[in-house]
């Protein structure tokens, strides 16, 4: 009996030396949050600022692990084309030699929706010509458990492959089947698109990959902004009463990233496209309560591409001061130096681009891609 005893109290001694190793070394590898603001403090206002950009990938890989380098990019988005002509053993080697060459690791974002937006279907040879059914064709088909499971299971094989933020779950709502946004909805209710968005942000998060709710405020019905100006006149109360619901639901469930769309909130704000709104921007943490990350959509879409050759303005400097955390956008080597100037002069508070950054990182940490040593 003094035996059992015995050896139940040294194997009880031998798990509390155990974890609290564990817990030393974990220590040592996980920057805390007060390591995390520290290592911003230290960084250049450059390096900084590079940290804020998402890119699409440029076509020669040695170019884009060149450029990683040199401006200390952020992250990289993943298009048709980066999929194209390989195995997943090819891009998850390439999406590694990308890794290679930041000091920071990368985010690797790409837009799997499903359906009509399925960047993983562009080669069969990658997830042996496994089918990605938009979530309104799985939800119709067999209900939302099956949904969510689908959206659970596309994020493990992002993971597999290397790939830690999907632009996804489509948060908008529209009853307008005629709409471009409409297939990539629920094709439901608000609130049932609510509830699906609740469920389906921890499902995609628990594969270790970013989620990202889009596109804030909502599009509606409203026009589509890759190709010009799209303008919505509805109330404010009519948003916060419908179009709001899927995205509260999101963030109540601690969504990492929103994604601001290209709408003119014209209640809001009738001058400027929400991405480059600080209106609409207060809205989102002010009236939501948003914590994470905000990312732009696509500085390069035609709806801005026409508003700043109109007004003769760097999106990417609007979309700073607007309260975005990151820019989606390839205009990096303009748009650095670009975004330095304003905060010289004044115009943007560096305080501002460093609590960005912080953001940034600590989404980085808790992916479990960022160590100590590499804020060094």
């Amino acid at each position: 009996m003094k035996k059992k005893i015995f050896y139940a109290l040294f194997f009880e001694i031998l798990l509390v030396l155990f974890s609290s190793e564990q817990v030393t070394y974990a220590q040592k590898v996980r920057p805390t949050n007060n390591q995390l603001h520290q290592a911003v403090r230290k960084m250049s206002l450059a390096k900084k600022i590079g940290q804020m950009y998402i890119t699409p990938s440029p076509v020669d890989v040695s170019k884009t692990n060149n450029d990683i380098s040199k401006y200390q990019l952020g992250g990289l988005v993943l298009f048709g084309n980066d999929f194209k002509n390989q195995n997943a053993a090819q891009l998850k080697q390439k999406l590694t030699s990308f890794q290679s060459s930041a000091k920071i690791p990368l985010f690797i974002a790409t837009d799997q929706e499903g359906g009509t937006v399925s960047r993983l279907s562009t080669d069969p040879q990658l997830t042996n010509s496994r089918y990605f059914p938009s979530p309104q064709e799985t939800y119709n088909q067999q209900g939302l458990a099956v949904t969510i499971a689908e959206a659970s299971k596309t994020a493990k094989i992002m993971h597999n492959l290397g790939i830690n933020w999907n632009f996804a779950p489509v948060a908008d709502v529209s009853n307008d089947p005629k709409s471009f946004i409409y297939p990539r909805t629920l094709g439901q209710n608000y609130q049932t698109t609510a509830t699906y968005i609740s469920k389906v942000v921890p499902a995609i998060q628990k594969q270790h990959v970013v989620a990202s709710l889009k596109h804030f405020p909502g599009y509606g019905s409203a026009a589509d902004t890759h190709t010009g100006f799209a303008s919505t006149d509805r109330s404010l109360a009519d948003f916060q009463k419908n179009d709001f619901l899927p995205f509260e639901a999101g963030i109540k469930k601690n969504v990492s990233t929103v994604l601001v769309a290209h709408v003119v909130m014209k209640s809001v704000d009738s001058q400027l496209p929400a991405s480059l709104s600080p209106k609409v921007h207060q809205l989102l943490r002010k009236k939501l309560k948003f914590k994470g990350v905000i990312i732009t959509d696509d500085l390069g879409m035609g709806a801005i591409t026409k508003y700043s050759q109109e007004h003769k303005v760097t999106p990417d400097v609007l979309a700073v001061k607007a309260g975005n955390d990151a820019l989606l956008s390839n205009n990096y080597v303009q748009g650095i130096p670009a975004i330095e100037q304003a905060v010289r002069a004044g115009s943007i508070k560096e305080k501002q681009i460093n609590a960005s950054v912080y953001r940034i990182l600590k989404i980085k940490r808790n992916l479990g891609l960022l160590k100590i040593q590499q804020l060094k």
